[in-house]
């Protein structure tokens, strides 16, 4: 799995590939905490949470979202992410199932206390030009914040 950092006029996208739908949300929420800092201690307990929503877009937009939230309210910078996803009736990331439905991710991160690091400031996640797909045999996302 991989991330890039891409400018967006006075915001920051993220965009990244993986081979499944679970390491592509880790792999944009690990795109999030390099938005946020440059450096990242290995300190920090982890945390869990899961997040429900009725198509991938709109839990990969929660998962996010989750972690914006989870900063703001723990004072932590969310980094080491853990994320499995199950889809309707249960199914994998496979994307093989409608995306209509239910769709879960369970995750976990590391919260790194923020006066350990000197981070950035995001604001929030947003639904401008995200843009979540399987593309051959991998999962791309493209994900803009507002910083």
């Amino acid at each position: 799995m991989s991330y890039a950092l891409r400018e967006h006029t006075a915001d920051i996208a993220v965009e990244a590939t993986a081979p499944t739908l679970a390491a592509l949300f880790e792999a944009v929420a690990d795109g999030l905490t390099a938005a946020s800092c440059e450096t990242v201690p290995e300190s920090g307990e982890r945390f869990e949470f899961t997040e429900t929503a009725e198509s991938r877009e709109a839990l990969l937009f929660d998962y996010l979202d989750r972690l914006v939230y989870e900063r703001d309210v723990r004072l932590v910078l969310p980094a080491g992410h853990r994320c499995a996803i199950a889809g309707p009736d249960g199914a994998d990331d496979s994307g093989s199932s409608d995306d209509d439905a239910t769709w879960t991710a369970e995750a976990s991160a590391r919260g790194v206390s923020l006066d350990a690091v000197a981070a950035r400031e995001i604001k929030a996640v947003t639904y401008s030009e995200m843009a979540l797909e399987r593309r051959d045999d991998e999962w791309y996302a493209y994900v803009v914040f507002d910083v």
